[in-house]
């Protein structure tokens, strides 16, 4: 019997005063006179758990938002693009003007039924991340394979195609992305050439050990020799990294690029029947990919494109091969007074941008005393300075006060 019934019971039978039921079942002498009431009002079924859920809900989003998101989610997923509630939350924001949080999202998703269970995946502390500092630090290539629509339906049994990606460690940049036939060394040469012309000379590569890439563990006899990939980084004093035998993880971030645009591949129709209708399809979604698509692994979910324009480029360094770049970068917010701080030599100097970028997230690349200051999200150069040690505040230069308006000639 619940306790309720009990106290109902002890004071219509057995006579108890209120206060006396609440001493006796150890519960405070206002539930007790609720209870009462509801009692005399509803009978037994006031007995009957009740349901906790305020009656109203000022902060829930509201319907057109909800129609919103489930549309967002399955646009998304018909193109074959990411469609998790980070990557919502960012369309919302940037297309829509409209910010809610990925919790949300998340929860809006599950009441729809649109979020599938997953069994549990491995902690993220498990995992031993590395991630180049600037742009052309290191780049990372890999071959997939993609099966050819033989017969327009659709069912993938036509010829097989490989595609080779050249893809920046730091920003994610699809630096090249083409379909072979087969990849060879040569190939890979090229397109490496290619990218290299106009992106410039990358310090380093990391790819796998395929013979494409290295020859330092094939058979006796070209063991410790060098192709004419290997050769090429040599000449221009390159740095060359390759992932441990059987190990596809150091190669994550282009492993991950590859699963990305095949799901994108997949769900476009018709599917591709040649090499060429298979790179046109790669060349939409590098544009996609680069240009459009927000990019969960960057700072605030920027483009590949505005990432690597925003930072400087790193380049090899001939006779140090090894050595390391010493470039400092720093994630900061612009304060309510418009400034961000910064501490050189023990001491800490303030740096004035302006009011009208309060509570932007902004990169600072410091190289000695020379400072650039750059939107994060946009990749904007905020601003480019030379610290003076001798002063705490570095002014922006523009004068005090509202600026007068002139007047015009002949007036």
């Amino acid at each position: 019997m619940s306790k309720a019934r009990l106290i109902i019971t002890a004071i219509t039978i057995q006579g108890l005063t209120q206060a006396e039921a609440a001493r006796t079942y150890g519960v405070s002498p206002g539930w007790v006179s609720k209870l009462m009431a509801r009692w005399r009002i509803d009978g037994d079924a006031a007995l009957e758990p009740r349901s906790r859920r305020p009656r109203t809900t000022p902060n829930a989003i509201p319907p057109t938002t909800v129609e919103l998101i489930v549309q967002l989610r399955e646009q998304l997923t018909r193109k074959g693009l990411d469609a998790g509630a980070h990557t919502i939350a960012w369309h919302l924001h940037h297309h829509h003007d409209t910010v809610v949080s990925p919790a949300t999202i998340w929860r809006t998703l599950k009441r729809q039924g649109l979020i599938e269970p997953e069994p549990k995946k491995r902690p993220k502390s498990s995992y031993v991340r590395f991630e180049a500092a600037l742009p052309n630090e290191r780049w990372q290539s890999d071959v997939t394979h993609y099966r050819l629509d033989g017969d327009g339906d659709g069912d993938g049994d036509g010829a097989n195609a490989e595609i080779l990606t050249w893809l920046d460690d730091c920003t994610r940049l699809a630096l090249s992305v083409t379909a072979h036939q087969a990849v060879t060394t040569p190939i890979v040469v090229t397109t490496f050439r290619a990218a290299a012309e106009k992106h410039g000379d990358p310090a380093s590569t990391l790819t796998d050990n395929g013979m494409i890439f290295t020859v330092k563990h094939s058979g006796y006899g070209r063991r410790g020799g060098r192709n004419a990939f290997e050769t090429e980084l040599r000449n221009r004093n390159i740095v060359q990294k390759n992932g441990s035998p059987s190990h596809p993880q150091t190669q994550g971030k282009v492993e991950r690029f590859q699963q990305t645009m095949k799901n994108w591949l997949r769900a476009q129709t018709p599917q591709p029947a040649t090499l060429q209708q298979l790179q046109q399809l790669l060349d939409e979604f590098v544009e996609e990919y680069n240009f459009r698509r927000p990019h969960r692994s960057l700072p605030h979910h920027a483009t590949p494109a505005a990432r690597y324009q925003a930072l400087p480029k790193a380049s090899p360094t001939p006779g140090a091969r090894d050595a390391d770049h010493h470039t400092r970068i720093r994630h900061d917010r612009i304060d309510k007074t418009g400034c961000i701080t910064l501490r050189i030599a023990s001491r800490l100097h303030h740096i004035g941008i302006g009011r009208t970028h309060t509570g932007t997230h902004v990169l600072v690349l410091v190289n000695d005393l020379d400072v650039t200051v750059i939107n994060a999200a946009t990749g904007e150069l905020l601003r480019e300075l030379t610290i003076d040690t001798s002063r705490d505040y570095q002014p922006t230069g523009r004068p005090k006060g509202p600026q007068k308006r002139r007047k015009p000639p002949n007036q």
